[in-house]
């Protein structure tokens, strides 16, 4: 029998690391004997740590690891559906698909995700205000329970546990297989247009004018200040058609695509490395290299620009880095993300990688992360006192009606939380049902009280 045994793990911001209890199977039926194991206290589902802080991490207790239940089941080439297990990775699915005329219906900002921790996390991406979550795009899904038994999920069956599931950060039970509604392509080019804002009235503004517009986003500069608080370059995309890439003079396969052989970051940076100067002169030369206007540009460098860059994550030194993710409602989203940004821009703390995101309306399950509003997601390096300003940067978010997105968290506390998440005890509602011995849990559900801190019951 497969057997736990310790290993440090850490989120991909590196911050914190925890010694969990490890294993690996490669089988259904291993995996059905490890949830029950009397080893461990607790087990927790893990994909590949893409999630930022603790949502991955089970500290002195269960980590199962899911990459190796990795199969492709069946495709339906008329609908779109693909049935796989949820230990596929995106790059998996995209360099099988991409060349047939295929893609993800939800591209989150990196593709190093399992299907599984997709789903677990409810990813969104840049088209979230026309499309929502991978929560629409999910047809079923099979849950193993605490108990051993595996249930089918989906809006029809076992809709509770597919409303709580989907979002629920790992919590109600380990995805094992599930099927997805894929998107027809033409080609696997954007077409991208860029637009630079002097300030985030125009960022806003040109936000505003995305309703029709597939994919949006926006890098924004968190340090400029007074006049240009808030300026950014707005950078809108369409999967480019047959047509699009005839004008454009595009001489190559229009469904070529290939994973490309990320460049390595062989060391950390050293921890003086990123400050506000540098950041500052960062931020001005990309600011000025971005103009205005319109290219064709391939679905790596468009939705996954930092994936090139294997282990980017050392640049903020050996300390790690945590990232701020929030997103406040419209109504008050000027007002507070004005307030945030004068508040990040006057800490003296280094932000070069942020982003503001528009979204549409939320769904059903309880503890997903988006609403109708906008976000944004700073990173910033774990230097001292860093727990303390996010906590300053909570206290914007929750006046002005917003929340933090569970998947990059590391610093919220659970009487915070519990506000950001009124539905939170809808959540618990269901889990007790599902799990009611709390077999599964994870560091950040007890950090936020979502599971009892003393562990299982």
């Amino acid at each position: 029998m497969l057997r736990f045994s310790p290993r440090e793990l850490e989120g991909w911001g590196r911050f914190p690391r925890q010694t969990c209890q490890v294993a690996r199977p490669e089988k259904r039926r291993a995996l059905q004997e490890l949830v029950q194991s009397s080893e461990v206290p607790s087990v927790l589902a893990r994909g590949l740590g893409r999630a930022y802080g603790d949502a991955a991490l089970n500290e002195n207790e269960g980590i199962v690891l899911g990459e190796k239940l990795d199969r492709f089941l069946d495709f339906d080439s008329e609908t779109g559906v693909l049935h796989l297990e949820a230990g596929v990775a995106n790059p998996q699915i995209l360099e099988t698909f991409v060349p047939r005329g295929w893609t993800l219906p939800v591209i989150p900002g990196t593709k190093f995700v399992t299907v599984g921790g997709a789903l677990a996390s409810d990813v969104h991406g840049k088209n979230h205000h026309r499309v929502g979550t991978i929560f629409n795009f999910v047809e079923e899904f099979e849950l193993l329970l605490a108990s051993g038994e595996t249930i089918v999920c989906s809006k029809t069956q076992n809709p509770e546990a597919f409303r709580a599931t989907i979002g629920g950060m790992g919590l109600t039970g380990i995805i094992t297989t599930a099927k997805l509604k894929l998107e027809r392509i033409e080609t696997a080019q954007i077409q991208v247009r860029t637009q630079r804002t002097q300030n985030l009235a125009q960022t806003l503004e040109g936000f505003g004018s995305d309703s029709d517009t597939t994919y949006s986003v926006a890098w924004i500069d968190c340090l400029a200040s007074g006049d240009n608080l808030g300026r950014s370059v707005l950078i809108r995309g369409e999967h480019a058609t047959l047509q699009d890439l005839a004008k454009a003079g595009f001489e190559g396969e229009p469904l070529d695509y290939e994973l490309p052989k990320a460049k390595k970051v062989p060391r950390d940076f050293p921890d003086f490395a990123l400050n506000p100067m540098s950041v500052k002169a960062f931020n001005a030369i990309y600011y000025a290299q971005h103009t205005d206007g319109v290219q064709l540009e391939g679905m790596e460098p468009y939705f996954w620009p930092l994936d090139a860059v294997g282990g980017w994550n050392k640049i903020y030194g050996a300390r790690g880095f945590v990232q701020y993710h929030c997103i406040l409602p419209f109504e008050s989203s000027r007002e507070g993300l004005t307030k945030l940004l004068e508040r990040i821009s006057s800490s003296g703390r280094a932000a070069f990688l942020a982003v503001l995101k528009l979204y549409g309306p939320e769904n059903k399950s309880p503890l997903s992360f988006p609403l109708a509003g906008h976000s944004l997601a700073l990173d910033l390096p774990a230097t001292e006192g860093i727990v303390e300003f996010c906590r300053e940067l909570d206290s914007i978010t929750v006046e002005h009606g917003g929340r933090n997105y569970l998947a990059k968290d590391s610093t919220l506390d659970a009487a915070t939380f519990a506000q950001m998440y009124p539905r939170l005890p809808e959540f618990q509602a269901i889990k007790s049902q599902l799990d009611p011995q709390n077999r599964f849990q994870s560091s950040l559900s007890r950090r936020l009280g979502i599971t009892p801190a003393g562990g299982a019951q």
